[in-house]
């Protein structure tokens, strides 16, 4: 192994630690909450924003923390992410009672947007060329499979209660991890360059509008069930937020026109392929969401799982997406280029058919291949759909391109889990079971992937052809 080979195979190391450990966090905490609940005092509305500070607040500032990265430097802020992500799993640890951990949370979904955007950057920017579609193969495999992976870690940890810790290991594991991490990524980051030399002053006013756009859109989808909110209302407060988004993207062109140093680059946004290759991940994104989350619901209170064995269900899915993550970066490129279109239809057929089969219970063989099947349809979706969203963009693009797609498939899966687990919830409160409970969310499902599939055709119709443009940047255009 070369030094240039070790050097990267560390680099990705840390980094994709640092992602593990923000995606794990989503679910590590949806699977404490029982034990949460029980150990501390507090109203409901506190004890779901447990479960949604960390979410709400990583929404809203993943494209600062992707601006702050570009601006000075991605090791700089990745490292300084990682120390707050540290600090703040030690304060929800240690946390008192829910309005400690409530603050805690908050300041954990504020590390991690600073943390996360960079690790695409830093991928883009440092790994080899030669390395380069692997290394975001994992990456794909971590952004998709850490929230599983949450809950199987979670339900350990809460179950073997280790030192009488019951629900706070599951917060103050992620320190030991933070420390080392802290220690191994000074050095493997001394030799890379710090970042483009941007000074310009901060988007305050773009801050803040994106803030209340997302705040609007994503509060309702997160608290208004809990919050005994009328659907109208939801609705109201939905439309509003995407009209804030819209206002938000006006104002950066905007921006952009004067030379002003925008928040978000949305040029990101102009190269052929990027909208519907977006478009096309945060279907597969969402579908997974809601899919995981009607699953582990049917399989816990259908079924009787514990949230342990609920968890480790998924491990077929983790393992089937993990052997065809790393397996696709081997394939040639002809082939490589029609697995985003043929992934989600098969994914489609494994979501209806697990539907069908766990309507009275779960078949451990044919389930379990299923879920294998799934992931593997999964991974032939997204991961080369996200190696070609960065090939198509240039390396100055690298922040922009990492903060649409963290923030694109975090609302995505916000989305899945309101849609499709909000279909299923609607069926249980009937008192229906069997069939007519799981195949409408399942139906539902599949037709959004089936949709998510003409995006991701159109999303790698055009060959990229790099050309100059007025300004001295590049932009990607359709060969013929």
């Amino acid at each position: 192994m070369t030094e240039s080979t070790r050097r990267t195979a560390a680099l990705l190391t840390v980094l994709l630690t640092g992602q593990a450990m923000a995606s794990m966090d989503t679910s590590i905490a949806a699977v404490a909450a029982p034990a949460i609940r029980a150990d501390l005092a507090g109203p409901p509305a506190v004890q779901q924003l447990v479960l949604a500070g960390y979410t709400l607040t990583f929404a809203v500032l993943v494209v600062v923390g992707a601006r702050l990265g570009a601006r000075h430097g991605y090791p700089r802020v990745f490292l300084l992410g990682l120390a707050g992500f540290t600090l703040a799993s030690l304060a929800c640890g240690l946390a008192p009672g829910p309005a400690a951990l409530v603050l805690a949370r908050v300041a954990q979904g504020a590390a991690g947007a600073l943390m996360v955007p960079q690790v695409l950057s830093l991928i883009q920017a440092a790994v080899p060329a030669a390395a380069r579609a692997r290394a975001i193969g994992a990456y794909s495999m971590v952004l998709a499979l850490g929230v599983a992976a949450g809950q199987v870690a979670g339900g350990l940890l809460v179950t073997l209660d280790l030192g009488g810790l019951t629900w706070r290991a599951a917060f103050l594991v992620n320190v030991p991890v933070g420390v080392v991490l802290q220690l191994v990524g000074r050095r493997v980051f001394a030799g890379l360059p710090a970042g483009p030399p941007r000074r310009e002053p901060l988007d305050l006013p773009g801050v803040l509008l994106l803030a209340a756009a997302m705040l609007t859109l994503v509060l309702p989808l997160v608290l208004g069930g809990d919050l005994g909110w009328p659907g109208w209302v939801r609705a109201a407060a939905v439309a509003a937020g995407a009209a804030g988004l819209r206002l938000f993207l006006g104002y950066e062109v905007r921006r952009a026109r004067r030379d002003a140093a925008p928040l978000l680059d949305v040029t990101v946004l102009r190269h052929p392929g990027v909208p519907a290759g977006l478009l096309a991940c945060c279907a597969v994104m969402g579908c997974y969401a809601g899919f995981l989350f009607v699953l582990t619901l049917r399989l816990q209170d259908g079924l009787g799982f514990t949230a342990l064995a609920a968890g480790l269900a998924f491990v077929p899915y983790a393992a089937g997406f993990a052997l065809c993550g790393l397996a696709v970066a081997r394939l040639p490129e002809r082939i490589r280029a029609v697995l985003p279109v043929a992934g989600p239809p098969v994914l489609a057929a494994v979501v209806v058919a697990v539907a069908g089969l766990s309507a009275a219970g779960w078949p451990w063989p044919p389930g379990s291949a299923l879920l294998v099947a799934g992931g593997a349809a999964h991974a032939a979706a997204f991961s080369p759909l996200v190696t070609r969203l960065t090939g198509v963009v240039p390396a100055g693009a690298a922040a922009a391109l990492s903060a649409v797609v963290s923030t694109g498939t975090l609302l995505a899966a916000v989305l899945g889990v309101t849609l499709v687990g909000g279909l299923h919830l609607a069926l249980a409160a009937t008192g229906r079971h069997g069939p007519a409970l799981a195949l409408p969310p399942a139906l539902l499902t599949a037709v959004l992937l089936l949709a998510g599939a003409g995006a991701a055709r159109r999303a790698i119709r055009p060959a990229p052809d790099r050309r100059p443009v007025p300004g001295g940047s590049e932009v990607v255009g359709s060969r013929p």
